[in-house]
């Protein structure tokens, strides 16, 4: 059993931007239909089980442990208004889905990689984004990490191939050398190289060696940390099972027709009659 865990709000921005890239237009629920399509893809391509997590808003409980952190201030309104849409139209496509308020969306996909590693008939949790912030989820090669925009599939060695420190150390990682995606900055004078040789020498940064951050990086470094390190406790499900795909609901065919694709209806049938002769068999 594989688990596929999907960053929707990820997925909504790749396509708002796409189409617009591309056709020069914002439909009103282009990118609704582009993530479904992708979600669509995953299962014909032999997904069984699939959990797709949403910032439901962008803000979150780290807002309030740094006032810079991100915020939903800076997104466009036609791609704001397709949040709560795409959400409605995963769980009419029978997808679960996790609509994140207090959490963030990186943090029902750690707390989902958690709980599905715990089940010994998984084989494989696979983590969809190329979100730095994630490659903390990874363990081995049985949690990895698929970053589609670069075509690579990260596995604990791929991580410390590319951020030069192991998983379990990223958090750490950011903490030093900051996420401006996330709004906070780093600790100054600690690039990549200088962060993983520091984490690589000491470990985590509760472990570095007195004086080696000072009285004043050193609190902030701790606070970065824990801005950085996603929650794993949500309580999302009980049993892998619930993310089987059993096909969409009877209200998916208006959904469709409401986002203008009746070309995604029709792949969405097509699935539920593969997935209705495989289940006979």
């Amino acid at each position: 059993m594989i688990i596929h865990l999907l960053d929707g709000t990820y997925e909504l921005f790749r396509h708002f931007y796409g189409i617009r890239r591309f056709k020069k237009i914002d439909p009103p629920f282009g990118a609704v239909s582009g993530v479904l399509s992708t979600v669509a893809q995953l299962l014909d391509e032999g997904g069984t089980h699939v959990g797709v997590a949403t910032d439901h808003i962008i803000e979150s409980f780290r807002n309030d442990l740094w006032p810079g952190y991100k915020t939903g201030a800076g997104v466009e309104k036609a791609l704001k208004a397709q949040f709560t849409p795409l959400e409605e139209a995963l769980a009419a496509m029978g997808v679960v889905v996790w609509p994140m308020v207090e959490l963030e969306a990186d943090d029902a996909l750690a707390a989902a990689a958690h709980l599905a590693a715990q089940d010994s008939r998984v084989e494989k949790v696979c983590i969809w984004t190329p979100d730095k912030d994630l490659a903390q989820c990874v363990v081995g090669d049985r949690v990895v990490q698929v970053d589609r925009r670069s075509n690579v599939i990260r596995d604990a060695e791929g991580v410390r191939a590319k951020f030069g420190v192991a998983p379990e150390f990223i958090p750490d990682y950011l903490a030093l050398v900051g996420d401006a995606a996330d709004g906070y900055p780093g600790i100054s004078g600690c690039g990549p190289k200088t962060a993983a040789q520091l984490i690589n020498r000491y470990g985590a940064i509760e472990n570095f060696a007195p004086g080696v951050l000072n009285d004043e990086k050193l609190p902030l470094a701790l606070l970065f940390k824990d801005l950085a390190t996603l929650r794993t406790d949500a309580p999302l499900f009980k049993n892998v099972d619930e993310l089987r795909w059993r096909g969409a609901t009877p209200e998916f065919a208006a959904v469709a027709e409401k986002m203008g694709s009746a070309r995604l209806a029709t792949r969405v049938r097509k699935l539920e009659k593969k997935l209705a002769a495989d289940s006979r068999r």
